[in-house]
């Protein structure tokens, strides 16, 4: 068994041979820290009640929670943006009165479920 050069220009001497250093378990890692990293993706849904009993509801924004820094929060029709402390923050923009009823909103979590690829996305 040949034992590599354990100089500095010779950078295998820093992988154990039991590494698997294929281009494939690259990308896993890869994809796997994507995922680990990403921010929580949430809307915006601002609710009114537009008959006695019967309440409508839309989304009205989608934000982006980092584990550490800002959250940041983009208007549907993409007019207004907000960089904010918590997503909770952005209730107050979305709560008020439209019109002659009250309309309230609240936060919608979407799932953890993603799966990280380098291919890129086709259009829907």
């Amino acid at each position: 068994m040949e034992i590599p050069n354990p100089s500095p220009s010779n950078p295998d001497h820093l992988v154990p041979p039991w590494a698997d250093t294929s281009p494939e378990a690259f990308d896993k890692e890869l994809y796997d820290l994507v995922v680990a990293v990403a921010p929580r993706i949430f809307a915006v849904v601002q609710e009114s009640e537009v008959d006695p009993g019967v309440r409508d509801g839309c989304v009205a924004a989608w934000g982006m929670a980092f584990d550490d820094g800002p959250v940041r929060v983009t208007t549907v029709d993409g007019t207004r943006q907000f960089v904010l402390n918590t997503p909770e923050r952005a209730l107050r923009w979305f709560t008020g009165r439209g019109g002659e009823e009250a309309v309230s909103a609240r936060l919608v979590w979407l799932g953890r479920t993603v799966v990280a690829g380098f291919e890129h996305a086709e259009a829907a």
